[in-house]
């Protein structure tokens, strides 16, 4: 039997011996369009399997993988639950995902794969910033020249970096190259475009990335399939103090004023009432769609989306909020804080009003990296944001998180806490929540706290 790469598949050419009828090939149909049997790509490792168990003669024309001499230029001691995570994704099978808390050198254990698999590897990121930060690392560790994919680049090398963007856009070329695929913040890949950028590559071993591995839409559970199942999972509340920061949480409770309370009150009844008459649920996928939409449609709508932004603005950017972080940075004047909120608006509000660098999508690259190292460095002692820093940016000094508004996601929440636990002598570091009483926020508040790191805490 001969295989061959076609295009994100894999084309199966029977040989004389055993045709393909008296096996089971897994993931294999007929296609009478060229008339040969056909798979998946990411099923490579274990049709192969089956073939030569089965004692079939092979022609391999898929994927060569030949070996390469990576070996790391410096020569460290992993922490041991480093070392750990590289020998339980080894013994099992090769494959799988490796959940470890920001701060605790994920890409280091990667590097260790890389180093031990000596196959052409490819890394995969959600972020350009991400894939930049990953290239730097890779370059200073290995004496190769590493390809990037993504951001105007189409480098590829046999260590190479892509976007999750660029992988799903090249895959039909690239999934032949590579036998080990890293998938960082692996949490993105069961999305229907990303997921089709591991099913379209032959790569027999498999290596996730994430501190969060569940999702809102539980598509978690696809990543035993294009990845492995988890294989390895330590938490923050079991690294902190040793490993990574000791820490607080503290959850702070503001009280609107009775003119906000009133126009809360008022502008929530109005969403809710549209959203009852019109029997919208958020409860699966696609209620928000749907109130969109319904609200696009009618005067009654536009009032009802008008509302629903008006209670959600005084509850997570009301006045006696700013004035309690006005208090936190005084309390923290000497410290390195990162001021966390929902939206930009409240981000460029929070920049004007106290004069603290901001960084949202909508940052420069050369700006944000500008801003990030003075951050670093100390030149800037706060620094506001949105979503952006939530997750694959590293801010070592940082060491308070204040959390004025988010979303309910635990991983939102963990990723936030994440950014100030890395660890440094003598550090402990302190994240507040800051929640506005007898509204909506207290029950997102609680929604997102459903993760050891804060049960450990406290409140």
């Amino acid at each position: 039997m001969r295989l061959e790469y076609d295009r994100g598949t894999l084309l199966i050419h029977p040989g004389e011996s055993m045709p393909p009828a008296e096996l089971e090939l897994p993931g294999c149909t007929f296609d009478s369009r060229v008339g040969l049997w056909r798979a998946p790509a990411y099923r490579y490792r274990e049709l192969v399997t089956v073939l030569h168990r089965a004692g079939v003669e092979m022609v391999n024309e898929a994927g060569g993988f030949e070996a390469l001499d990576l070996r790391l230029r410096l020569e460290r001691t992993p922490f041991p639950y480093q070392a750990e995570a590289v020998e339980e994704w080894w013994t099992k099978g090769r494959r799988g995902v490796v959940v470890l808390p920001t701060g605790t050198g994920k890409t280091y254990v990667a590097q260790l794969i890389v180093e031990r698999i000596g196959r052409p590897s490819l890394v995969v990121v959600p972020t350009l910033d991400l894939m930049q930060q990953w290239y730097g690392e890779l370059s200073t560790a290995f004496d190769t020249e590493v390809g990037l994919i993504g951001g105007g680049y189409y480098e590829p090398k046999s260590v190479t970096v892509t976007t999750y963007d660029s992988a799903y856009i090249h895959m039909e070329r690239l999934g032949n190259l590579f036998a080990l695929m890293i998938f960082d913040e692996v949490h993105h890949l069961p999305g229907p475009s990303y997921a089709t950028a591991a099913e379209l590559s032959l790569a027999p071993f498999r290596l996730g990335l994430t501190a969060t591995p569940e999702r809102e839409d539980g598509g978690e559970t696809r990543l035993d399939r294009l990845v492995g199942p988890i294989v390895y999972r330590r938490e923050i509340g079991e690294l902190a103090g040793e490993f990574l920061a000791d820490y607080e949480t503290q959850r702070l409770r503001v009280r609107l004023s009775d003119e906000e309370r009133e126009e809360y009150l008022e502008s929530r009844q109005i969403y809710r009432d549209f959203v009852t008459d019109h029997r919208i649920s958020f409860g699966g996928p696609g209620g928000w769609a749907r109130f969109l939409m319904l609200t696009s449609r009618s005067e009654e709508g536009r009032r009802a989306f008008m509302a629903y932004r008006r209670q959600k603005m005084i509850s997570q950017a009301s006045p006696g909020k700013l004035r309690l972080l006005a208090t936190l940075l005084e309390r923290h004047r000497g410290d390195r804080a990162l001021i966390f909120t929902s939206d930009n608006d409240t981000v460029y509000r929070i920049s004007r009003q106290f004069l603290i660098p901001a960084i949202t999508h909508q940052t420069k690259v050369k700006e944000r990296h500008e801003t990030l190292q003075r951050f670093n460095a100390g030149v800037y002692p706060f620094l506001v944001t949105s979503r952006v820093l939530n997750e694959g940016v590293d801010v070592p000094a940082a060491n308070v998180g204040i959390v004025l508004s988010g979303s309910g996601t635990v991983r939102e929440h963990v990723q936030r806490l994440g950014r100030i636990l890395r660890r440094a002598e003598g550090k402990r570091a302190i994240l507040y929540e800051v929640v506005a009483e007898d509204t909506a926020e207290e029950y997102t508040s609680s929604r997102r706290r459903q993760h050891g790191a804060y049960q450990r805490a406290g409140t």
